[in-house]
């Protein structure tokens, strides 16, 4: 048998159809992934109990990855960052869960924005299974009957997400994790923009979208619904509704895009929390989620915050509550830059469990990248 230098090389002989060579290279992909499936098996096998920080941090390694790609390589790529990003986070997710099945649960339908944030952090792969509330993601987490949820917790322009944050106050959760998701809004019908007079949306989609609402479409009537993707499915049945929802949601119901990218703020971004039991490893990039309640007197606040400026600690956001079982005492939530393995850290958690009622240390883990 005579080897042909351009194949031995690597490079297509003269009588290699455009075909024949895409079709080497796909078997060449496949053995490629089929190689990384044994390598990730041989780290399962070697440590099973880190399954979950992985998944943690897949999304970060893969960020650092096609960071080294861009700067390293000469190849020439149309595929935008964020495509090859979906595309590893599949490969990677595939690997792990035919050595090591996990599911996770999300406020659904399925398509909605807590779907997609989902996907983003697990992968395509990952089985996911919707539940009606964000108290059933709690819940099915706490029970035991999925290892994971995702639900939403803060937005960019509508702030804190109050049901997420008051189950903090009534189920014990810990956080392993987070996603951010740019969120972008479009009006989804099968009806021209001329003839829609209904908007159908969550309250916070139409939230995030009444200023074009109203300038473009000031004589329709805005009905507030559980999710977005159940509108898209309204639309798709009765003329003259329209939808406030993902394209993806569109896709799913064959819905014309009127309008794109409607929301008010361009800028606009939810960020998801991952529940689970993981303990995620310090990455150098960290954020820890803390709850905590205060005794009530005079003071009591400014010497918690004292606590973190001590220590040198920035705080990324705080929360309070009012207490349920007192109407003048508060719980705090907070998070602040750093993990809890960190000198630092640790040090300033135990000053402030020394003068807290209470304190709850939810989780550390990475701190979500750019979307």
């Amino acid at each position: 048998m005579t080897i042909d230098p351009h194949q031995q090389d690597g490079t297509s002989s003269p009588s290699e159809t455009i075909h024949d060579q895409i079709r080497r290279v796909d078997l060449e992909l496949i053995e490629k992934i089929a190689n990384r499936q044994q390598l990730v098996q041989q780290l399962l096998e070697q440590f099973p109990q880190q399954v979950g920080q992985r998944i943690t941090t897949s999304s970060q390694r893969i960020e650092h990855l096609l960071n080294d790609f861009f700067l390293q390589s000469s190849a020439e790529l149309s595929l935008s960052k964020e495509t090859l990003g979906e595309l590893l986070k599949h490969i990677s997710s595939a690997c792990i869960l035919s050595h090591h099945p996990t599911n996770a649960a999300y406020l659904g339908p399925q398509h909605s924005y807590s779907h997609l944030a989902a996907i983003k952090y697990f992968g395509e792969s990952t089985p996911l299974r919707p539940v009606g509330t964000i108290r059933a993601v709690f819940e099915s987490v706490a029970r035991g009957d999925l290892p994971y949820g995702v639900v939403p917790i803060e937005n960019s322009t509508d702030g804190r997400v109050v049901d997420t944050l008051g189950m903090f106050l009534h189920c014990e959760m810990k956080v392993c994790g987070e996603v951010l998701l740019p969120i972008h809004h479009n009006l989804l019908s099968r009806t021209p923009r001329e003839e829609i007079t209904e908007v159908h949306s969550k309250p916070q989609a139409l939230s995030q979208c009444r200023e074009w609402l109203s300038k473009h479409l000031p004589n329709a009537s805005l009905v507030e619904i559980s999710s977005t993707a159940a509108a898209a499915q309204l639309a798709a049945n009765q003329h003259g509704v329209a939808a406030v929802a993902s394209i993806e949601a569109g896709r799913q119901y064959e819905l014309d895009v009127v309008d794109a990218n409607i929301e008010d703020n361009p800028n606009n971004v939810t960020r998801f929390a991952v529940l689970g039991t993981d303990h995620p490893s310090p990455t150098g990039d960290d954020k820890t989620s803390l709850l905590f309640q205060l005794h009530h007197r005079p003071g009591a606040l400014a010497d918690a915050m004292s606590v973190f400026k001590n220590h040198s600690l920035n705080l990324t956001w705080i929360e309070s509550f009012p207490a349920p079982e007192s109407r003048s005492e508060y719980i705090f939530f907070v998070e602040l830059a750093g993990h809890r393995e960190q000198a630092e850290v640790t040090l300033a958690l135990e000053d402030l469990e020394r003068s807290a009622q209470s304190l709850a240390v939810l989780g550390s883990y990475p701190k979500a990248g750019p979307s």
